[in-house]
């Protein structure tokens, strides 16, 4: 699709030089990054670009996409915690970024592989297991392949998988009889295992919700369950390296004494360090020629999470039953950031005070500047009055964009009733190639504007809901990894809820607690058991939770 869209100007960047540029109007960073992604992805580059603003890192990915659908996006996301935090990031969070580093070390594949990853830059300050450390715990079951059940679980608990009852989450695997429940890290869907004997008769994709097998597949890939081992050699290093780092009595530290047991305490992602002779920068993971971008104030966001992370560790390092490693130990320093930065191809994308202009040299090159506002008065007569006189004015092509199917109709149905016509044309790859002088279009894009240049046939204008409606751009629906949860009403253990307390389900809503039952789904077999949380909703309306989703409900208290 970049092939159809006008190219803007795109600086030659040697390897280890950098190019500093304004960042541009509203989303079109999006197709300046498209692009940029384009031309590394043909000499067979990965691209990496770092955001001031966590927020940009999702929203470059949905808008790159309506650009190029043909890159292949990741976000590596952040563990969601603050430094020194005493629970650990969420299941979900760390299987994203593990398949995403696993899916940069295959960054040449042509299925599996990547062109482009997103972060936040203070993310990327957490220095990582080596890459080496994923190689070895990674791996791969097919159809007809031998498989010895106890071996197995051997694996899956040395790559860090917990034995549940019912498996619902990454992370987590479950054995009855012939049959093996597993949800590997990384993965969108479990898998069931058949066995006959002890060769796998068939996997298949099932839903954790309903438990019923969807589809058959060849091969399921399994990444380890955390993002450091858990062996037995991997706790005797831990051990020595506490010894060696922290002062005082290690018997006197209860996460010293769960590391010895086995058992992954919370908190642990803190103490990564003491797992391997050496962590390693994610610059490493990228490899030598990965092309780099720094987008917004990157410096800043750096230079403020450095400071409150120091004050953290200042404010909690007393603790003698918890002592911390210093944060040079678990992070990059700044300076070290742009050490390792300088040593890549990198565009900086600086922010710029006023709506930016990006222009090459040339009259015919093409250039981007701010669409205006075309919201009409309520006073008005006809309230789109506006919009028909700039489409009867422009001479550029002009695509209006909706945020969503059912958004697309009532605008569509709006623009009727005003005599606008707005074509329905599927892509903007569809549209640039027909004869249509005008669109609407279902996009993610926050912010319009227009991409100009010397013949008015070819210039485009994209119009988003923000300038018709004199809107702030559309709060995007968060994945269930970026919902931000009050800390102080997570529920972390079930001696934590009393008969009759309200509590709130992340899909049904606020219910009460009314204790714990046991129902047998296994249709007479024996052991199958399982406890329930169970809720009762409003017209006696009454809820069966899994006590293994216990992470989905958390305390509610507005009300007495």
């Amino acid at each position: 699709m970049l092939d159809s869209l006008p190219l803007l100007p795109l600086p030659n960047v040697p390897k280890g030089k950098r190019h500093v540029m304004r960042q541009p109007h509203g989303s079109s960073d999006a197709l300046l990054l498209s692009q940029f992604v384009q031309a590394q992805k043909t000499i067979k580059n990965l691209t990496v670009i770092f955001v001031a603003d966590a927020a940009d890192a999702q929203r470059l990915q949905d808008e790159m996409v309506f650009f190029a659908p043909q890159l292949r996006c990741a976000v590596f996301p952040d563990w969601e915690t603050l430094p020194y935090d005493s629970f650990s990031p969420h299941q979900d969070l760390i299987s994203e970024r593990l398949a995403t580093l696993w899916r940069v070390q295959q960054a040449m594949d042509v299925e599996a592989g990547i062109d482009v990853v997103l972060m936040p830059a203070t993310t990327a300050l957490t220095r990582l297991a080596p890459p080496s450390f994923l190689a070895a715990y990674t791996f791969q079951f097919k159809q007809k392949q031998i498989l010895d059940e106890n071996s197995l679980k051997a694996q899956l608990t040395m790559a860090g998988y917990a034995c549940v009852s019912q498996v619902v989450s990454p992370g987590e695997y479950a054995v009855r009889g012939g049959l093996i429940d597993l949800f590997p890290m990384g993965s969108p869907m479990p898998y069931r295992i058949d066995l006959f004997d002890n060769e796998i008769d068939s996997i298949r994709v099932f839903d954790p919700d309903s438990q019923r097998s969807l589809y058959p597949v060849p091969e399921i890939r399994l990444l380890p369950g955390r993002e450091f081992p858990m062996d037995e050699a991997a706790r005797t290093v831990f051990r020595k390296r506490w010894r060696e780092c922290i002062e005082g009595d290690p018997t006197k530290s209860r996460i010293y004494k769960d590391i010895s047991a086995g058992i992954a305490t919370a908190g642990i992602e803190y103490y990564l360090p003491l797992f391997f002779d050496e962590c390693t920068p994610i610059f490493k993971h990228f490899g030598p020629n990965a092309a780099l971008v720094l987008h917004g104030d990157v410096e800043t966001s750096l230079q403020r999470f450095w400071h409150e992370t120091r004050e953290r560790f200042r404010f909690l390092q007393h603790d003698s039953e918890r002592p911390l490693l210093p944060p040079e130990d678990i992070y990059l320093k700044v300076e070290d950031f742009f050490a390792h930065a300088n040593g890549h191809t990198h565009l900086v994308l600086r922010p710029s005070k006023d709506d930016s202009v990006v222009q090459n040299q040339g009259p015919s090159c093409p250039y981007i500047v701010p669409f205006a506002m075309l919201q009409g008065e309520h006073g008005m007569t006809n309230p789109w009055e506006r919009l028909q006189a700039h489409l009867t004015r422009t001479p550029h092509r002009v695509v209006l964009l909706a945020e969503s199917l059912g958004r697309r109709e009532s605008l569509q149905s709006l623009l009727r009733e005003h005599h606008i016509d707005m074509p329905n044309i599927d892509s903007l790859q569809d549209f640039l190639q027909s004869d249509h002088k005008r669109t609407i279009l279902v996009s993610n894009l926050s912010v319009g504007f227009s991409l100009l240049t010397g013949e008015p046939d070819t210039g485009l204008e994209f119009i988003t809901e923000s300038e018709l409606f004199d809107t702030s751009p559309h709060t995007r629906r968060r994945r269930k990894s970026e919902r931000v949860t009050d800390i102080d009403s997570l529920i972390k253990d079930l001696s934590e809820l009393n008969i009759g307390d309200p509590v709130v389900h992340v899909n049904h809503g606020i219910g009460r607690y009314k204790g714990l039952i046991n129902l047998d789904l296994s249709n007479g077999v024996e052991g199958g058991s399982s406890e329930f949380l169970h809720l009762e909703y409003a017209d006696n309306a009454t809820l069966y939770v899994p006590v293994s989703q216990l992470h989905l409900i958390s305390r509610y208290t507005g009300v007495s």
